[in-house]
């Protein structure tokens, strides 16, 4: 099913009070960062690492900006990857400290000062052992950084957060510490997290979206998620891994009560985010005219920020996802050829090129820093 597109009433005032009542959330276009918590590598980690695995060195030679400044700069989807460590200390002696001393290289600084390593709870992370440096460790932190972010900028359209669960081997290291799997539990406690952080009404859930419908996807197929009017100043949370939705879903039909979208696909009653990293711009177009909300990737492995090849970021920009995830935003351009991944007008949020109403103004969406 097809939601509509249907033209705007044109607001003589030029606000966008008129345009928010009737835009929603799946109309608009905004930019994300890929792994948006990840420092990079300190000098001695990254010498270290280029020798002795190129390969990897290559795929993450990137960092980012503080979440609060991503924010400054206009991304409105940042994506955490998360380790349960309820005991905390799990993580807290990465072996690059002791491969780079081995090694002979000068040390680097303290990858974790306040010690929030060995806190209990929830840890952003990318490569255990080997590329731990984090712009807010403690997942409340992150969650922290974002609403007050959010507070300050009470007018900006929802900023997603996208959550993948660690879960195993997380790690190139052939003896790294391996993460803890995740229990009905542990999804249990990291809703708790959240929801210590942030409060009821500033988080768009599930169950806002579904109404009275039967199903998520009935809602989202009927063009019912929220509008601008009703979601300016909120959060919207996205569970990465399709693998772990039945683990979130557990006790929860139909995500009563949850407060991540989980990764459907259509046809699933669950369906209204739907990941498309590797998708073609048809396949995205398609999935955003019926109504889903979908987030694909700009770029890979920093391929395109070696080389400046624009062809996937201009189809994904094309293609009408509402997230367009890069590890190289406009405010981080790639160092090698200056590759970055922008809306037009230094935008932070646009019209949907697919799906916004006729009469949608990009203007009155969302300018950076507003």
């Amino acid at each position: 099913m097809c939601v509509p597109a249907i033209a705007l009433a044109q607001d003589k005032s030029g606000s966008s009070k008129e345009q928010d009542k009737q835009v929603r959330i799946n109309q608009i276009q905004v930019i994300g960062t890929h792994n948006s918590y990840n420092m990079g590598f300190a000098p001695s980690e990254a010498k270290y690492v280029a020798e002795h695995d190129p390969k990897t060195f290559h795929g993450v030679e990137y960092h980012h900006q503080t979440l609060p400044q991503q924010l400054d700069g206009g991304v409105r989807q940042l994506e955490l990857d998360i380790v349960q460590d309820p005991a905390g200390g799990r993580f807290a002696h990465p072996k690059i400290v002791e491969l780079t001393k081995d090694a002979g290289l000068p040390a680097d600084p303290d990858f974790d000062p306040n010690h929030d390593f060995l806190k209990p709870g929830f840890k952003t992370i990318h490569l255990g052992d080997i590329n731990q440096r984090s712009a807010c460790t403690l997942f409340t932190q992150c969650l922290r950084d974002i609403r007050n972010w959010s507070k300050a900028h009470p007018r900006h359209v929802p900023i997603f957060i996208l959550i993948e669960d660690k879960q195993g081997k997380i790690s190139t290291l052939p003896d790294a510490v391996t993460a803890e799997p995740w229990t009905a539990a542990t999804w249990d406690a990291m809703d708790a997290e959240i929801r210590s952080v942030f409060k009821p009404g500033e988080i768009i859930t599930p169950d806002d979206v579904r109404g009275r419908d039967a199903t998520l996807e009935a809602a989202v197929l009927a063009g019912k998620w929220p509008t601008l009017k009703q979601a300016r100043g909120k959060v919207v949370f996205l569970l990465y891994n399709r693998k772990s939705a039945p683990a979130y879903l557990a006790g929860h039909a139909m995500m009563k009560g949850r407060l991540l979208f989980v990764n459907g696909r259509p046809g699933e009653p669950e369906a209204g985010f739907v990941e498309q990293d590797k998708g073609t711009a048809a396949e995205i177009a398609a999935l955003v005219k019926k109504g889903y909300l979908v987030r694909t990737r700009a770029d890979y492995n920093t391929d395109q920020g070696r080389t400046n090849d624009t062809t996937r970021k201009d189809e994904t920009l094309k293609s009408g996802a509402q997230m367009v995830s890069t590890d190289f935003p406009a405010s981080e351009p790639a160092p090698w050829t200056g590759y970055t991944v922008a809306l037009p007008g230094g935008l932070a949020a646009r019209c949907n090129p697919v799906n916004a109403p006729a009469g949608c103004s990009d203007k009155l969406i969302e300018a950076k820093g507003k």
